[in-house]
């Protein structure tokens, strides 16, 4: 199948949707780490697997334009549906530009960094691909993490096209990651120690929660869903806090994502988060916990801006003021938003 790397390519199997860049830069969002499955596959456009779906991106002025692959014998792809797809997982019913207007009046070095680095959006993402991620970014960095998450695609996740050659491979399911052999298989890719845990957290949840367990884990209280992933091997505060979701809150709302303190993220929160310095937590975990009330801003939305900046240019605890200043709540969950990749 042939890479399509924008609409005058094949017309008729593209669509767009409404989507100016103060509210989305896909090159921003799908290189931070909040994710592994995309890659820009030529300039300006970008490919990747959602929904066991095979994508392609990209913005042009105010529109974001996508194709799906595998569909071409439909024409195009359902609109209605696929629209949807891409709205929840990008949580663009959330309006960014206002956020941003807030953040940057709690704090004025937010404000200068976030005019460089518009459209910063924190993923709604599968719970079981979030979490397992997640699992993998453990005293690791992007680029290896993202080589990781695709050997294990390849090796255990069902195949789902060839875009120019290159096979794409969903990720794979729990029970494809359960077997008895799938540690032994892992470390034979490179997994190291996490391979255990990778392979332990997949058996653990097809034993317990299962798949629509670990879902419901979003709408139960904060500190329960912290509580049952911790029981999971290999997962810490770290991963909790990194893959926080947009869960819906009680009120019907989606309420705010935890921000991780991991690797740069510590180094601005340092000063005065946590007594000693910040460890292992969230921004959150230094302000009260508390349902976000009606109209409140998701602040791990705003240290998603933080972490996709360069470091130098937040000094210190300017992510900090501008998360903490505002209403907060903290949602270690696992499963739709991500953090920042990395270990300690």
């Amino acid at each position: 199948m042939k890479l399509r790397d924008g609409p005058s390519a094949c017309p008729s199997l593209w669509r767009s949707l409404p989507c100016p860049p103060a509210e989305l830069r896909l090159d921003l969002v799908l290189s931070s780490g909040q994710t592994f499955r995309w890659w820009e596959s030529s300039p300006g456009a970008w490919t990747g697997v959602l929904g066991e779906r095979v994508w392609t991106l990209r913005q042009e002025q105010d529109r974001l334009w996508y194709t799906v692959y595998g569909e071409e014998q439909d024409g195009r792809p359902d609109g209605a549906e696929t629209d949807q797809i891409l709205r929840d997982y990008f949580q663009l019913d959330v309006g960014l530009p206002a956020l941003y207007r807030a953040w940057g009046a709690a704090d004025p070095l937010f404000r200068k960094v976030a005019n460089d680095f518009p459209g910063v959006r924190v993923l709604r993402q599968d719970p079981v691909e979030c979490l397992l991620s997640f699992i993998c970014t453990s005293n690791n960095h992007i680029s290896r993490i993202t080589a990781m998450i695709e050997r294990l695609c390849q090796a255990f996740g069902r195949h789902l096209c060839c875009l120019d050659a290159r096979p794409i491979h969903a990720f794979p399911s729990l029970s494809a990651l359960a077997g008895a052999d799938t540690e032994a298989r892992l470390r034979a890719l490179g997994f190291g120690y996490r391979a255990k845990f990778v392979s332990g957290t997949a058996r653990a949840i097809v034993e317990g929660l299962g798949a629509e367990g670990l879902r419901r884990l979003r709408t139960v209280p904060y500190a329960e869903a912290r509580r049952e992933l911790c029981a999971l091997p290999g997962v810490g505060t770290k991963v909790t806090s990194s893959v926080g979701c947009g869960a819906p809150a009680l009120d019907g709302r989606r309420r705010s994502s935890s921000a991780p303190t991991s690797a740069r993220a510590r180094s601005w929160l340092a000063a005065g988060t946590r007594p000693g310095g910040a460890e292992e937590g969230t921004i959150a975990d230094a302000v009260p916990p508390k349902d976000t009330p009606e109209g409140a801003e998701p602040p791990g939305s705003a240290a998603e801006v933080g972490i996709t900046a360069p470091a130098p240019s937040l000094e210190c605890a300017g992510v900090r003021a501008a998360a903490c200043s505002l209403p907060t709540v903290f949602l270690g969950r696992a499963a739709a938003q991500g953090g920042e990749a990395g270990g300690g």
